[in-house]
């Protein structure tokens, strides 16, 4: 499927980060780029650069993620691109203990269960809301295709560290969510894929000082550096314009595999 200005697309967490860095890259190529995400000044700050759509979006709610979708298709017609890059990374020991009191206590579960709601069930909503939409297209590639999802796992589906019981649990649901989904797909004519990130230059490593930086830099074997979001999104460019690509995750993280802690 080519990037070029017959193309719409949605990116999910577009107002930052692997968000962000995606829907720059896809504006380049002429595409129509609706960003869905909270942050309303910073997404509305993007899309005007960008010639592009922000809509505030919480993808945890099914009628915001519709309104979103409504007000998208509205102006630029229906999405053949999905991204999903919106998500949550909280640390949490399964148990941690109080350094006040010596007391043991259990990670509370609505935080497990938010962080799940985000980055899986979020996920999937969007992906099936923007599935059923895309079905109805005609195909615009000679094998049938009609569009593509790219879901945003990580690392940590695969190499979860202590802490992040919540969040590499919701990935790993990404993970198994991508063969399933594409089969689902499959007759449809639209590809499902997911990219797991390493260590990436998002806002999260923004207040972090140097030192602490190029330890985790050290970690990567090449290129000993954090990764740029303008090279996740060239990953998903080529996820699209790769017709045969589908069903399947990609490791993206410079060969790193993640320490304990």
């Amino acid at each position: 499927m080519k990037l070029d200005g017959t193309m719409a697309a949605i990116v999910t967490g577009g107002a930052s980060g692997l968000g962000e860095g995606t829907a720059r890259m896809l504006a380049e190529r002429g595409v129509k780029v609706a960003l869905f995400d909270l942050n309303a000044e910073r997404g509305e700050a993007i899309a005007r650069e960008i010639s592009g759509l922000f809509c505030k979006v919480d993808v945890t709610d099914d009628a915001s993620i519709e309104a979103g979708l409504a007000t998208a298709r509205e102006a630029h017609g229906v999405a053949r691109i999905l991204v999903n890059c919106a998500g949550v990374a909280p640390g949490r020991r399964t148990v941690s203990k109080n350094r006040d009191t010596g007391a043991f206590q259990a990670h509370d579960t609505a935080t497990f269960a938010k962080v799940i709601q985000i980055n899986l069930v979020g996920t999937f909503a969007m992906s099936a809301k923007c599935a059923a939409a895309m079905a109805a297209l005609d195909p615009v590639t000679e094998d049938g295709g009609r569009g593509v999802i790219v879901c945003t796992a990580s690392v940590a589906a695969q190499d979860g560290q202590i802490g992040q019981a919540a969040y590499a649990a919701s990935k790993a649901g990404v993970v198994g969510l991508t063969l399933p989904m594409a089969r689902d797909l499959s007759g449809s004519g639209i590809r499902v894929m997911s990219i797991l990130p390493g260590l990436f230059h998002t806002p999260m490593f923004e207040g972090i000082n140097e030192e602490y930086r190029k330890s985790l830099e050290a970690n990567v074997p090449f290129p000993s550096r954090l990764g740029k979001p303008a090279e996740y999104a060239k990953l998903v460019a080529a996820i699209i314009d790769n017709d045969m690509l589908n069903g399947e995750i990609i490791r993206l993280d410079g060969a790193l595999r993640m320490q304990p802690k």
